[in-house]
């Protein structure tokens, strides 16, 4: 889900990563030692919007831009920053200045060399008026980039920003290839060139996106050589193609997870992973719809959905209660902010306050001739959010609200109705980023089309608490602007904050060097591995 597009498959991951015991009786013999070759297929739910990273926003074209590109910095295994272009950097004492020392010898996949004015230029292209990106605020904070010699680049800042320095985890563009081009219309967008351990092989629409080893990468050849993703829009239809071994890595769904997986020939064939994933699933009011603007119509909504139900029944425990927009046991998270029990009754009282009853006996409340009916949306190929979506709309039937559930595919949801603000709610998640700067998602600035605040939340003193936020780079300061920041979410209740599932991905068990760590399990994928003996593709 969108916040910068590098880190989206890093930042859902957090530790307690949980394997099940797979039999390895058969594989006694054979050769661990890592050594070039194979094909790993992963499914997916979602096929990408955009290539080039300035212009996408969806986790599905995350996770391959992710291999593709690379960016100055990143997080590594344990959630601390480490280099990635860049192998060192400097900040100026008063935190306003950066200077990134860049690798040498690194090519862009065409053979070009990189230097710093790629990194100049995707600063520029981020900036840009013209680039349709929802990333640009942190970059516009930068008073002046400037690029020394080839291999080093500078940022000054006329303000302090604490996320500054992760900031340029965002993936870099080739200067070579854009500069000039509209890049709305650039053949990377469907095609890219990056400086990542992967190299662009094709995307046959509908179907799938392959990938081949990147053989000059600077951390050294990846030892998987191909890698597919494969579009499956249906869960159930992934999971049979799991099992019968027509793809070897996918997100499991809960009941898949629970349920469906402990056989004895999948504890044979896969490993699953269990963690708690860095986001969360939430309900969203659009609030231009005069449906939704009084808070006490919110509230209410709060009340009639009972969170422990869809943790029990959607996640069937495989995850827990989100009373806000950050990870419960994180040091932005604020355990004190108001809660909603489940509670009809009041339910009814606070739409009753509102104006809302039903005047007429159908089971519906009214409001001057207006009956209280709207379509809540969601995306195709997330079970998850369907089933909640089912409860959701039960639930509110009982206080007498007429839900229609639409089910959409996902590049139409965004293309046709989330990214133009048009719907009425919706259940969607987001991933959380380490730093907890929301301004993006939240302030008042960022709701138009295209822009991350599409549910039009505007508020005073969070846009100048998100501001504070940003700009104080010591911590405990932070957290008290960001703790009440949540608590005026828990008042106004522009999202139901709903769940914060587990992640739950399975891989074949012929794949070798997957490593759980506080970053889940895709910090070391160049180093995942399939033995010789075990490979079953032909390429």
């Amino acid at each position: 889900m969108p916040l910068p597009v590098i880190c989206l498959l890093l930042l859902g991951l957090l530790c307690g990563c949980e394997q099940a015991p797979v039999d390895q009786a058969a594989d006694k013999n054979i050769s661990t030692v890592p050594s070039p070759g194979g094909t790993l297929i992963q499914g997916t739910i979602g096929e990408p919007s955009n290539l080039i990273p300035a212009i996408a926003a969806d986790s599905a074209s995350s996770a391959i831009n992710g291999l593709v590109y690379n960016g100055l910095v990143r997080y590594d295994k344990d959630l601390n920053i480490e280099g990635e272009l860049a192998h060192a950097w400097e900040i100026s004492e008063d935190g306003r200045t950066i200077t990134f020392h860049l690798r040498e010898g690194v090519r862009w996949h065409d053979g070009a060399p990189f230097t710093s004015a790629d990194v100049l230029f995707t600063y520029q292209l981020l900036v840009d008026p013209d680039t349709p990106t929802a990333y640009a605020e942190r970059y516009k904070q930068v008073s002046k980039a400037e690029t020394p010699d080839a291999h080093t680049f500078r940022v000054h800042y006329e303000k302090p920003l604490a996320s500054a320095l992760i900031s340029w985890g965002v993936a870099i563009h080739p200067r070579h290839l854009l500069e000039g081009e509209d890049v709305t219309a650039s053949p990377l967008s469907r095609s890219p060139v990056g400086t990542g351990p992967y190299r662009f092989v094709e995307w046959k629409t509908g179907e799938k996106i392959e990938l081949k080893a990147n053989p000059d990468y600077f951390e050294g050849q990846p030892f998987i050589q191909r890698v597919v993703y494969r579009f499956i829009p249906d869960p159930s239809t992934m999971f049979l193609e799991l099992q019968s071994g027509g793809l070897d890595m996918m997100e499991l769904t809960p009941i898949q997870y629970a349920r469906q997986t402990e056989t004895p020939a999948f504890k044979r064939n896969f490993n699953k992973y269990r963690y708690p994933a860095f986001g969360y699933t939430y309900l969203g009011f659009n609030l231009r719809r005069p449906l939704f603007q009084d808070k006490r119509v919110r509230q209410a909504f709060a009340h009639a959905i009972n969170k422990q139900e869809l943790v029990d029944g959607v996640l069937l425990g495989l995850g827990q209660i989100a009373t806000g927009p950050y990870k419960p046991g994180t040091w932005p998270y604020n355990p004190d902010v108001r809660r909603y029990a489940y509670d009809p009754e009041r339910a009814r009282a606070l739409l009753k306050e509102a104006g809302w009853r039903d005047s007429d006996d159908d089971g519906v409340v009214d409001k001057e001739g207006r009956d209280f009916s709207f379509v809540l949306m969601t995306n195709q190929g997330n079970d998850s959010r369907i089933k909640a979506g089912e409860i959701i709309q039960r639930r509110l039937a009982e206080i007498g609200i007429d839900v229609r559930l639409r089910v959409v595919e996902w590049a139409s949801f965004l293309k046709e109705f989330t990214n133009p603000g048009d719907f009425d709610a919706l259940i969607m998640g987001w991933n959380i980023p380490m730093d907890p700067d929301g301004y993006n998602v939240w302030h008042s600035s960022k709701t138009r089309p295209g822009e991350l605040n599409f549910i039009n939340f505007q508020n005073t003193e969070v846009d100048e608490l998100l501001e504070k936020g940003r700009r104080t780079l010591d911590q405990q300061q932070r957290k008290v602007y960001y703790d009440r920041f949540q608590e005026i979410l828990a008042e106004e209740q522009p999202y139901v904050f709903l769940f914060v599932p587990d992640a739950l991905p399975a891989v074949a068990a012929r794949v070798h060097g997957v490593e759980p760590a506080p970053a889940g399990i895709m910090h070391n994928f160049i180093r995942w591995h399939v033995p010789l003996a075990l490979r079953k593709y032909t390429r």
